[in-house]
């Protein structure tokens, strides 16, 4: 066993004899994400590095501190990526981010092309994972084929590290797409936009990410509609005339960008650094409404930015606001969660996820009773009883 995974090993072991509870941590870009951080800190971060990566197989296993950015430039070296675009948060001056591939599977969180390419849990293979009995334990492997029973591999996909601390993560990558187009359109309301999303849906279209804000910053603000084609060069260069000339019809200004342009705005997107993400007043918080992309327009009067051809929505409002954003999106059949709070306010007697019904919580229990029986790892994070 190498001496740094001795060392976490050690210290869970120990934290386990004295009831110690502890708070993994890695690059810390997610430490405002989830309930308030709770117990002694510990670093998993020099537990980093690249096991093995087998582009062939496309295939890529390393260890959880390794960092995110250390990860995707070794891909693009052989033209591959995480195509699910895990965003990198809290980048330095020199556009470092602390952002770990341990963090990146136990948040959870997927970019704009999460609704085409998939999410997190769908491109983990295997874990090596230190439970709270302080036992390493393997699931899962390099291939999907030698993933046999209860694939617990992908359980541990926005745990947020309550389950245990991630040693290893096997992940399947995915050869970058040859052929890649942006188109622009200004003037659409958003159930308009809901409308065309939902109608491209339905037809072999290369459409790998959507995004519609009010974009405020402009002499008249107005809707703003972004879709990122990604494909064989045959399949985009068909597709951008035929939305193009969709939206035209609806009397939109609609006009293909330069990748060169386009790209850094995606990244700006997926890394949350958009004039939209930056907080409006302080006293409102961040929030993320996860909906079928079916779903219609929600009657909410607060700045809105949606993704994922409508299955996620991001919104500035208060704390007060709560109870009207979770029954707005229950009706739906989506869920609110708190995921920026404010500024000016303390958001940590509220529950940031939305509740669980009594059945799913007994079973979060058990769960985290199983692998954690002490309590210990992350101990409030994702609920603030557990």
């Amino acid at each position: 066993m190498d001496s740094e995974l001795r060392r976490i090993t050690e210290r869970v072991r120990a934290a386990l004899t004295q009831g110690t509870a502890l708070r993994v941590r890695g690059g810390g870009s997610k430490d405002f994400y989830g309930q308030s951080l709770q117990g002694e800190l510990l670093d998993v971060s020099a537990w980093r590095g690249i096991i093995s990566y087998e582009p062939s197989e496309l295939v890529v296993t390393v260890r959880a501190g390794t960092t995110l950015q250390e990860l995707q430039a070794t891909l693009a070296e052989k033209g591959q990526h995480l195509a699910f675009e895990p965003p990198c948060f809290g980048s330095d001056a020199a556009g470092v981010s602390g952002t770990t591939c341990g963090g990146m599977v136990a948040a959870g969180l997927s970019g704009p092309a999460r609704a085409s390419a998939g999410a997190v849990r769908d491109f983990v293979l295997g874990v090596t994972l230190l439970n709270g009995r302080a036992e390493l334990l393997t699931f899962g492997g390099q291939v999907i084929k030698n993933v046999a029973g209860y694939d617990v591999s992908r359980l541990m996909v926005g745990a947020m590290g309550t389950l245990g601390v991630l040693a290893e993560i096997s992940l399947k990558v995915l050869p970058r797409a040859p052929a890649e187009a942006t188109l622009s359109c200004a003037g659409l309301d958003q159930q308009t936009a809901l409308d065309l999303l939902h109608r491209w849906g339905g037809q072999p279209l290369p459409l790998n990410a959507s995004c519609w804000l009010v974009e405020s910053d402009a002499a008249a603000p107005r809707g703003h509609l972004y879709l990122r084609l990604r494909g064989t060069a045959a399949a985009v260069e068909a597709a951008c005339p035929r939305m193009l000339a969709d939206l035209q019809a609806l009397g939109s200004e609609a006009t293909r960008m330069d990748n060169a342009q386009a790209t850094p705005d995606w990244n700006a997107c997926r890394d949350q650094t958009l004039p939209f993400f930056r907080a409006p007043a302080p006293e409102l918080g961040l929030w993320r409404l996860s909906v079928p992309q079916t779903a219609p327009a929600l009657e909410l009067p607060f700045d809105t930015l949606i993704e994922w051809h409508g299955g996620q929505r991001w919104l500035w409002a208060p704390l007060s606001a709560l109870d009207q954003l979770r029954q707005s999106a229950a009706l739906v059949g989506g869920t609110a969660t708190l995921f920026r709070a404010p500024a000016s306010v303390d958001g940590a007697a509220i529950q940031r996820f939305s509740p669980l019904q009594s059945a799913l919580s007994g079973i979060h229990q058990r769960i985290k009773h199983e692998f954690d029986p002490a309590g210990i790892f992350n101990r409030g994070r994702m609920y603030m009883d557990l």
